[in-house]
C-alpha cells in the first residue's frame, strides 16, 4: 500500500480507545514524497498564520494549501510557505482536494465545529484548535461525529503534548508534592487584546475576540489550556463551576469581559481557581498545585518543586529534578524540574504527523477537548448568568 493510500485510510483502530490510548512519538523515518503529509490550513490568522513557519520546519509536513477569507491574511500565510501552497477564500475548496490528507482548523471560535464536521465528512485528519467548539450542541455533535469517524482528531490544546508538563502529571500521580488540595491558575497580561484593524468594516472579522457571537473571550482562548491541564491531573471532570468576570478597564464597546475569576470543585474535593486579567501583567502564566507535601509551580516551559518543610529531598534524588533556584514569586528555594521538551505547539503538530502515520489515539482528542469545551461553556454560563454550574445540570 502507498504511502498516500495508507494516510487518507488511516485511523483510529476504534473509537473507544479514545479516552485511554496514549500517542508513542515514532522513531526515526526516511522521507520520500509519498511520506508527506498534505495539510490544509483553515484560517490564517496569528495563529493559523504562526503555526506555518513551525509545520515547515517537520520532517513529513507540507503546508499544500491554505484559506481565508480576509485577502491580506492569505498573502500572507502563502508568503510563509514560499508561495508553495494553493490559496483559497473558501475553505470548502481544500477538502475538495484529494492531496490534501489533513487540516488544521485556526478560524473563529464559533466556526470549528462546522469546519471540523466538514472536514470529516470529506475524509480528512483534523487538528482543530482550542477551545474545541462552542456551546453544548455543537459539542455533543462533534463528538459523536468523531466517535464515528476512522480519522485522527487532535485538540489544539499544545501543554498536553508538552514533554514538561506530562512530566510533572507523572510526578504528581507518583506522589510527589502528596496529597493534591488545590490549583492555582493565572494568565495575566496587560494590554487590550485587540488585533489593528486597516478598515473599520473588518473590526468583526478581525476582533472576533470581542463579540459574544464568535468567541468565548479570555476564558476559551487562555484559561482553557490550564482547565485541560487540571482535568488531565486529576482524571475528573469539575463537579460545580462558580465565577464572577466583567468589563471594568477597557470601556471600548467590547462584550467579552476583561477579567475573569473561575472556581471549581472537583468530585474529589479538590478547588481550582483560574484568573485572567488583561489590566496586570504580575506574573504572567502559571500554575501552582498545591499538596500536602509541597507545591509545584509551572510556566510557559519551566518548573520548580517546593518541599513543605519536614519533606525536603537532597537534590537530585528525584527523577528529572535537580537543582536548586529561587523564583521570586515563591518563598525559599525550589527545586528545578529538569525534561528535555520541545516548544509545545512544535511538539503537538510532530505528535499529530505521528498519530496520522502509526494510527494512535492523540494525547489531546475529541474527548479531552469536549470535556475543556464543556467546562468552558459552564463557565461563560456561571458568570453570565450569575449562576453556580454543575456538571450534571448543564
Amino acid at each position: 500500500m502507498k504511502r498516500r493510500k495508507f494516510i487518507q485510510q488511516g485511523g483510529l483502530a476504534s473509537a473507544a480507545l479514545i479516552a485511554g490510548t496514549s500517542a508513542i512519538a515514532s522513531g526515526r523515518r526516511t522521507w520520500g514524497p509519498n511520506d508527506m503529509i498534505n495539510i490544509g490550513v483553515i484560517g490564517t490568522g496569528d495563529r493559523g498564520g504562526g503555526l506555518i513557519p513551525i509545520m515547515n520546519d517537520i520532517e513529513g509536513l507540507n503546508v499544500a494549501a491554505c484559506a481565508d477569507i480576509l485577502p491580506f491574511r492569505l498573502e500572507s500565510a502563502l508568503s510563509k510557505t514560499n508561495n508553495k501552497a494553493d490559496g483559497y477564500k473558501d475553505y470548502k475548496q481544500i477538502l475538495d482536494n484529494r492531496d490534501i490528507d489533513a487540516v488544521l482548523i485556526a478560524t473563529p471560535f464559533n466556526l470549528h465545529a462546522q469546519v471540523a464536521m466538514d472536514a470529516m465528512d470529506a475524509g480528512k485528519h483534523i487538528y482543530c484548535e482550542k477551545t474545541l467548539a462552542k456551546g453544548y450542541g455543537d459539542i455533543n455533535e462533534l463528538v459523536q461525529r468523531a466517535g464515528s469517524s476512522s480519522k485522527i482528531f487532535q485538540t489544539g490544546h499544545q501543554y498536553h503534548s508538552s514533554r514538561l508538563y506530562a512530566h510533572v502529571v507523572k510526578l504528581l500521580h507518583q506522589g510527589e508534592i502528596g496529597k493534591i488540595s488545590s490549583f492555582e491558575c493565572q494568565w495575566n497580561r496587560n494590554g487590550n487584546w485587540r488585533r489593528p484593524v486597516p478598515d473599520p468594516s473588518l473590526e468583526r472579522q478581525i476582533n472576533w475576540r470581542m463579540y459574544r457571537e464568535y468567541s468565548g473571550g479570555l476564558a476559551a482562548e487562555l484559561s482553557s489550556h490550564q482547565i485541560d491541564f487540571v482535568n488531565w491531573v486529576l482524571g475528573e471532570n469539575p463537579h460545580k463551576i462558580m465565577g464572577v468576570g466583567g468589563i471594568d478597564y477597557w470601556n471600548d464597546g467590547r462584550e467579552t469581559f476583561d477579567n475573569i475569576h473561575l472556581l471549581y470543585e472537583y468530585p474529589s474535593g479538590v478547588k481550582a481557581s483560574f484568573t485572567c486579567l488583561t489590566s496586570n501583567a504580575q506574573g504572567d502564566y502559571q500554575i501552582k498545585i498545591h499538596g500536602d507535601k509541597g507545591t509545584i509551580l509551572l510556566d510557559y516551559t519551566q518548573a520548580w518543586v517546593y518541599y513543605e518543610k519536614g519533606n525536603e529531598k537532597e537534590m537530585g534524588n528525584v527523577d528529572g529534578v535537580s537543582g536548586a533556584t529561587v523564583y521570586p514569586m515563591m518563598q525559599g528555594k525550589g527545586t528545578a524540574i529538569h525534561v528535555e521538551h520541545d516548544d509545545p505547539s512544535r511538539q503537538a503538530l510532530i505528535d499529530f504527523r505521528d498519530c496520522i502515520l502509526d494510527s494512535k489515539t492523540p494525547l489531546s482528542n475529541i474527548q479531552t477537548g469536549a470535556n475543556t469545551a464543556i467546562a468552558v461553556q459552564m463557565s461563560l454560563d456561571a458568570m453570565i448568568k450569575g449562576e453556580i454550574k454543575t456538571w450534571e445540570a448543564r
